[in-house]
């Protein structure tokens, strides 16, 4: 069991940059699961942002966020990170950390969830 907790969300102006975090905890081992960030706009699903591989080396990025966005992980620390700049008001939603035995881009491919993190972009 992987328990995730993410930090880092607010309030910025469009242009403008966030870092969130994503702590891993429980009886299990950080750096056995694939990572990634989900997001859930305002009234609509919760769609994949980029996911990271077990050891960091490989990163994939849904097509909206690529070139702004970069996925990271310290494997020592238990964290996932997403460094997000250029932020746009679109990008305004609540974010998720989730953990994985495969690198998925589908919400149901993934095990364990945080609580979120909220992110709003202003105009």
């Amino acid at each position: 069991q992987a328990q995730l907790v993410e930090s880092g969300g607010g309030l910025v102006q469009a242009g403008g940059s966030l870092s969130l975090s994503c702590a891993a905890s429980g009886r299990t081992t950080f750096s056995r699961y694939f990572m990634a960030w989900f997001r859930q706009p305002p009234g609509k699903e919760r769609e994949f942002v980029a996911v990271i591989s077990m050891s960091g080396a490989t990163t994939y990025y849904a097509d909206s966020v690529k070139g702004r966005f970069t996925i990271s992980r310290d494997n020592a620390k238990n964290t996932v990170y997403l460094q997000m700049n250029s932020l746009k008001p679109e990008d305004t939603a609540l974010y998720y950390c989730a953990a994985s035995f495969v690198a998925g881009r589908k919400v149901n491919e993934y095990n364990y969830w945080g609580q979120g993190t909220q992110v709003t972009v202003s105009s």
